[in-house]
């Protein structure tokens, strides 16, 4: 078929889109970067744009078919500050879901009222610890930060208070064989996803009405999803994000069967049918589109997280909901990985799914 799925085509320009958005910082709550930053590259693609109350950045293309909602959300995790001692060491809390051991040592950047500064995430030395205590693994709650500061006073002519947001300074890089790391893949990655597909969209006559929507605070409990799901009441919902691969050492195939390269995961059930179970008639539409069309792709049943999608379809009398992610490695730390081939496969699925979807619903 003339149409098919030709890996790529667009790949460098999706990079290079990758790289902006994963290198900008948003922690949940606290997503107005990045919401202007997908707000400035949407603008050519989209009918109208508009914020709602919640923060989520909800943009249309208009059509006559069935209203799609693609969602994606801006949010990275974080941590915010909850203490300024007397020599101004910041303490603080975890945004969202951290394993601890992953934020010690990390240079993070604070997000003060005077501009941001950046500090390093400090502890005890092993040098003056005890034996039992270096076998310990350090917990968040004996970290602090260090950004210089002489004491609590100087911390606060620094714009430093409590409530300050704390991203990591991680910025985007290239592997071997077509690999990126960054921080914040979750989930950037949805979110280039859903500003190329809607790139791609602006080209095509379509049968849909297509809601592209950068949810807020996913990370702390699927808010915005909820409340953006609510007011557009779309017939049909995907979120776009990332999940869990099998393929490293320290996990096996049994815990989870995804790998990087094999095209995007279309999920059947996320946190053993607690999250999503992906309504049947979404699951038809996007394997046999990803079938007709050449596209690779692999099925996904998680025990553990869920995405945005569990919000969504529990809206109002019920939404037929989807979602389709990536596989990425070491997601919640500041080094996570992703193939690109993914992404660009499954741009070209959602794509092609949004022109058939009159088909289906």
């Amino acid at each position: 078929m003339e149409d098919n799925f030709e890996k790529g085509g667009n790949l460098e320009e999706i990079k290079s889109l990758l790289e902006k958005f994963t290198n900008a910082h948003g922690i949940s709550g606290f997503e107005e970067d990045v919401r202007k930053l997908l707000e400035k590259e949407l603008e050519p693609y989209v009918d109208s744009m508009r914020k709602d109350v919640m923060g989520n950045l909800i943009a249309v293309k208009e059509g006559t078919g069935p209203s799609v909602m693609l969602a994606a959300h801006m949010d990275e995790i974080g941590l915010m500050v909850r203490y300024i001692d007397e020599n101004g060491f910041l303490r603080f809390v975890g945004i969202g879901g951290w394993f601890d051991q992953t934020l010690l040592n990390q240079r993070v950047i604070v997000h003060g009222k005077k501009g941001s500064i950046y500090g390093v995430i400090g502890s005890k030395p092993p040098h003056v610890m005890k034996d039992e205590d270096r076998k310990k693994p350090v917990k968040l709650e004996d970290m602090f930060i260090d950004v210089g500061a002489k004491d609590m006073e100087d911390a606060g002519n620094l714009g430093l208070e409590i409530g300050t947001p704390v991203s990591i300074d991680q910025e985007f890089a290239p592997l071997a064989n077509g690999k990126v790391t960054s921080k914040a893949f979750d989930n950037r990655a949805g979110v280039v996803i859903l500003l190329e597909v809607m790139k791609q969209l602006h080209e095509r006559k379509i049968d849909a009405n297509v809601y592209a929507v950068g949810t807020v605070q996913e990370e702390v409990g699927l808010k915005g999803a909820k409340t953006s799901a609510f007011g557009l009441c779309p017939d049909i919902a995907l979120a776009l994000d990332t999940t869990i691969p099998g393929d490293h050492p320290g996990i096996s195939k049994t815990d989870s069967a995804m790998e990087l390269g094999k095209g995007p995961v279309i999920t059947v059930a996320d946190a053993s049918g607690r999250g999503l179970i992906a309504h049947p008639q979404v699951l038809r539409w996007l394997r046999e589109t990803a079938a007709e069309n050449e596209i690779p792709y692999q099925l996904g049943v998680g025990s553990g997280g869920t995405t945005d999608a569990t919000s969504i379809h529990l809206t109002k009398e019920g939404i037929p909901t989807g979602t389709v992610s990536i596989a990425t490695r070491y997601i919640h730390s500041p080094v996570e990985v992703l193939d690109m081939a993914d992404i660009e496969a499954c741009v070209s699925l959602i794509v092609k799914s949004i022109e058939n979807v009159k088909k289906y619903f």
